[in-house]
C-alpha cells in the first residue's frame, strides 16, 4: 500500500494558491531535455511495503554477519559483547527522544548520562577531562590536530605509521582546507615491532612542529610506550596526541594521558556499540584542563539551581551552532549521544574491575590465538607486546587468502594489502583480532583453513 496523504483535491487547492494549472507547472524553469520523461532507468517501480521487506530481507540474508561465523577481524572495529540491557536502556523514551540535548533544562537525564560519561573517558584516557562525544575515531583525530595548532600556532603535524590509514585519510583530506602539513609514513613488518616508528617521530620532533599523532596499540596490533615521545615533543613546545581504536585495551596497558600525551582521541565503539556494518559509532576526546577551552564539542558540567538542587548545564558549547562561526572550536556536531549513552551504560555495568577483567580476558584469548596460529606451516608471527590484536606475516599474499576464508564461512582477519593497496611489503601481512567472543574452536577452525589456504 503507498502511503500517499494528498487527495486530488488537495492538490487542486494548492495549485489554485500559487497560480499553477498542473504541477508541470511548477518545473517551467528546468530545461526540457533535463526532465525525466519516464521512470528511472535501473530503479524498480513502487512496491508495497510487504514486497520491499521481503526482498530487502533476502539481499541482507546474503551477508556475513558477525555473530554468525567465526569473527577475526579488527583494525579500528571490534566484536565485544554487548549485554541486552544497553540496548534495553537506550531504547527508553526519556533518552531516545532526547538525546541532543539542546534544552538542557528539561533534558535533565542526558546532561547527567553526558556527564558521567565524560568522567568514565576521562578517567578511561587518564587525562583532566573529555567532551560530551563527537563523530567518530577518525574526526576526533582531525579535530585534535586542528586543536593542537590552535594552541601552538603552529602548522605542521607528524603522523605514526602506526596510525589507521582511514584516520590518516580524513585528516589529509581536511589539511586541505585548513593548510596544515601532514607527515605520513607507511608501517613496515619490523619483526617484534610492527609498524613501530618510535625513532622516526622522535627525529622529526623540532620547533616547526604543532603535535606528533600515535597510535596505541597500533594499527598492527603493537603496544609502545609513549613517555620518551611526549617528553620530546614538550621539550620543543609541541603537543602528543594518543589515538585509542580500542578502549578495552586500557583495562590492561596504562593510559595515554599516564604516560604524557596531551590529547587522546579514540573510537569508543568496543564499549556498548555493536559493529552494525560500519556504524554509528562514537568519538572519544580528552585533555588537559589547561586546553579544555580550546577542545571542540559539547561540555556537560554539574552545578545547583535556584533551590540548592544539583543540576546539570552544558557548561561549554563553542561550536558554531552555539556561537559565532568564526569564534568556534568546531562545525561538527560533536555529540553522538545515543552511542555515548551506550558506551556509559555498559562501562558503568563492567566497573572499573569489570573492565579489568575484560580486557584480562580478551589478552589471554589472543595469546593462545598467536601461539596456535604461529604453529601453522607458512605463518610467522611478528609482533611483539600486543593487546588482543596481532599481526602474522603468511608465506601468500593475504587477500586471496582472506578470500578463501570467508568463502569457507571464517571471517579470519583485516588484509594488509587492502589497507593499504599497492604496497607489496604488505602484501602478505594478516591482523588478526581476538576478543572475548573468540573460543577455541573458532581458534581450531581458522587455524585449519588457513593451513589448507596457504598449501
Amino acid at each position: 500500500m503507498r502511503y500517499l496523504p494528498l487527495t486530488d483535491a488537495d492538490r487542486a487547492d494548492m495549485l489554485a494558491v500559487v497560480g499553477a494549472q498542473t504541477i508541470d507547472d511548477l518545473f517551467v524553469d528546468v530545461p526540457e531535455h533535463a526532465r525525466l520523461d519516464g521512470p528511472i532507468e535501473g530503479l524498480p517501480m513502487h512496491a508495497s511495503e510487504l514486497a520491499v521487506e521481503r526482498k530487502l530481507s533476502r539481499m541482507a540474508g546474503r551477508n556475513l554477519a558477525a555473530g554468525d561465523a567465526p569473527f577475526f577481524l579488527g583494525c579500528g572495529a571490534y566484536r565485544h559483547h554487548v549485554p541486552a540491557s544497553v540496548d534495553h536502556l537506550i531504547q527508553r523514551g526519556e533518552f531516545l527522544t532526547s538525546y541532543t540535548p539542546y534544552q538542557p533544562e528539561i533534558a535533565q537525564g542526558t546532561v547527567q548520562a553526558l556527564f558521567e560519561f565524560q568522567t568514565q573517558v576521562a578517567r578511561l584516557y587518564g587525562c583532566d577531562v573529555a567532551n560530551a562525544s563527537m563523530y567518530d575515531g577518525s574526526t576526533a583525530c582531525w579535530e585534535a590536530i586542528v586543536m593542537a595548532r590552535r594552541i601552538t600556532r603552529r602548522g605542521r603535524a607528524v603522523l605514526s605509521a602506526g596510525l589507521h590509514p582511514h584516520y590518516v585519510s580524513v585528516c589529509t583530506t581536511m589539511a586541505r582546507f585548513t593548510g596544515d602539513v601532514l607527515d605520513t609514513a607507511v608501517p613496515e613488518l619490523t619483526d617484534g615491532a610492527p609498524g613501530d616508528d618510535m625513532a622516526r617521530l622522535l627525529a622529526a620532533v623540532d620547533g616547526d612542529v604543532s603535535c606528533v599523532v600515535v597510535q596505541n596499540p597500533n594499527i598492527l596490533g603493537h603496544v609502545a610506550d609513549l613517555s620518551e615521545l611526549a617528553a620530546r615533543c614538550h621539550a620543543k613546545g609541541a603537543l602528543l596526541i594518543a589515538v585509542v581504536t580500542e578502549p578495552v585495551a586500557l583495562g590492561a596497558i596504562r593510559s595515554p594521558g599516564e604516560m604524557g600525551a596531551d590529547i587522546v582521541v579514540g573510537e569508543g565503539q568496543s564499549i556498548g556499540v555493536g559493529l552494525n556494518f560500519g556504524g554509528p559509532y562514537v568519538g572519544l576526546f580528552a585533555t588537559r584542563d589547561k586546553y579544555v577551552r580550546q577542545m571542540p564539542g559539547r561540555l556537560a558540567g554539574e552545578t545547583v539551581d535556584a533551590d540548592g538542587k544539583r543540576g546539570f548545564v552544558l557548561t561549554l558549547s563553542t561550536r558554531e551552532q552555539h556561537i559565532r562561526r568564526e569564534k568556534a572550536t568546531s562545525n561538527i556536531c560533536t555529540n553522538s549521544g545515543l552511542c555515548a549513552l551506550a558506551f556509559t551504560i555498559h562501562m558503568s555495568l563492567l566497573g572499573e574491575r569489570g573492565l579489568r577483567d575484560l580486557a584480562a580476558l580478551n589478552h589471554a584469548n589472543a595469546v593462545q590465538a598467536a601461539d596456535r596460529l604461529a604453529k601453522v606451516p607458512g605463518v610467522e608471527l611478528i609482533s611483539g607486546p600486543f593487546f588482543n590484536e596481532f599481526t602474522l606475516k603468511l608465506s601468500k599474499e593475504a587477500r586471496p587468502v582472506i578470500r578463501a576464508l570467508a568463502d569457507d564461512g571464517i571471517l579470519g582477519g583485516v588484509s594488509l594489502g587492502r589497507l593499504y593497496p599497492g604496497v607489496d611489503a604488505l602484501a602478505n601481512g594478516l591482523v588478526v583480532a581476538v576478543t572475548e567472543t573468540v573460543d577455541e574452536d573458532d581458534v581450531t577452525e581458522l587455524a585449519d583453513a588457513l593451513e589448507e589456504a596457504l598449501r
